[in-house]
């Protein structure tokens, strides 16, 4: 299990998280939601170890690790995507992917049975583009690439920052599909941010929110979208009585 507890982290005066309490099982898909400036990915940078945290603790398992940085996140068991693209855009899909794979059969040998390249481009419909540099890939291809590279560490968390950005209905509709398919082939527990609603809650079993640092509700998708407080968070005054009367937030 992944489980952030009583994690704070300010910058100067500025409080990004107060006092979070996370949990994410193997095999679980939780999404994470909230406003711009919510917290959301601070959240997934500490867990990643890109930010020390100010107080609190995140553990993997039975073991803290918090505070050991990126690679020693990585080799630990924690993959990312970001959410701005950071693909080796002058090497093929195919090296993106090879160049995590080195660290898995350094570190992670044990999850070598089911992680290899062509298998993770396969899967993520990404084997016809396999000798391409990912630098010429289609958007939405790109945010697939960061995926199959991120999973290549063979991870047993995998955090998604924003995977469906940028991408029209079917293409959110096909991530969905693919993001399960992740879960259920390779076991990994899997963290999702996105602004797309509709995404979140078709891929996700349970929902937690954040706003203005603080965690404010946690359920299932149907809970979350009845729950008055994330409505009045997501819509206030503005939103449009539809939307309101549906029970359904709407998109930050």
């Amino acid at each position: 299990m992944l489980q952030v507890t009583s994690v704070t982290k300010h910058f100067g005066g500025v409080y990004a998280l107060r006092d979070v309490d996370f949990t994410c099982h193997t095999s679980e898909i939780v999404g994470l939601i909230g406003p711009n400036g919510a917290g959301k990915t601070t959240l997934m940078n500490v867990i990643s170890g890109v930010l020390s945290l100010d107080s609190g603790e995140v553990k993997l398992g039975d073991r803290r690790i918090d505070g050991l940085g990126p690679r020693a996140c990585a080799i630990a068991g924690i993959a990312r995507t970001f959410q701005n693209i950071r693909l080796f855009g002058e090497l093929s899909v195919r090296q993106n992917v090879e160049v995590a794979h080195t660290t898995c059969r350094r570190n992670r040998r044990h999850k070598l049975a089911i992680v290899h390249a062509e298998g993770l481009l396969e899967e993520l419909g990404l084997a016809a583009q396999a000798d391409q540099p990912a630098a010429t890939l289609p958007y939405g291809h790109q945010r697939r690439l960061e995926m199959a590279r991120a999973l290549a560490l063979g991870p047993d968390f995998l955090l998604l920052d924003e995977p469906a950005a940028g991408m029209n209905t079917a293409e959110s509709k096909e991530l969905i599909a693919a993001v399960q398919r992740v879960r259920d082939r390779f076991g990994c527990g899997i963290v999702v941010i996105d602004h797309d609603l509709r995404f979140i809650m078709g891929v996700c079993e349970r929902v937690c929110v954040l706003h203005m640092g603080e965690l404010i509700a946690e359920g299932t998708p149907t809970a979350i979208q009845r729950d008055p407080r994330v409505i009045e968070v997501y819509i206030g005054g503005h939103a449009d009585k539809a939307a309101a009367g549906s029970g359904r937030p709407a998109a930050a």
